[in-house]
């Protein structure tokens, strides 16, 4: 059986890091910049993780375990029992 190659497309467009998630940069902002705001030019240059749907898909295509990240974080709502309790 020969060896499983890894997608090379994939391979130049993200990267692994050490704790298995997958990095790559958002698209959009290679040029064509002056028309949007700075704010979203600056959002545009940062980095960004893959989210948990896409890993099954990356892990396919790379042939190897990757670990999903939890770059989106939700804050607990707040109930009207904790808000007195903190009272």
């Amino acid at each position: 059986m020969p060896k499983l190659k890894s997608h090379k497309g994939l391979m130049k467009r993200i990267r692994v890091t050490a704790s298995g998630k997958v990095k790559f940069k958002k698209a959009f902002a290679g040029h064509l910049m002056s028309h949007k705001s700075g704010k979203k030019c600056r959002h545009l240059k940062l980095s960004s993780f893959a989210s948990k749907a896409d890993m099954s898909r990356l892990s396919a295509m790379l042939h190897r375990p990757l670990k999903p990240s939890n770059a989106v974080r939700v804050a607990p709502v707040e109930t009207e029992a904790d808000t007195a309790a903190t009272e």
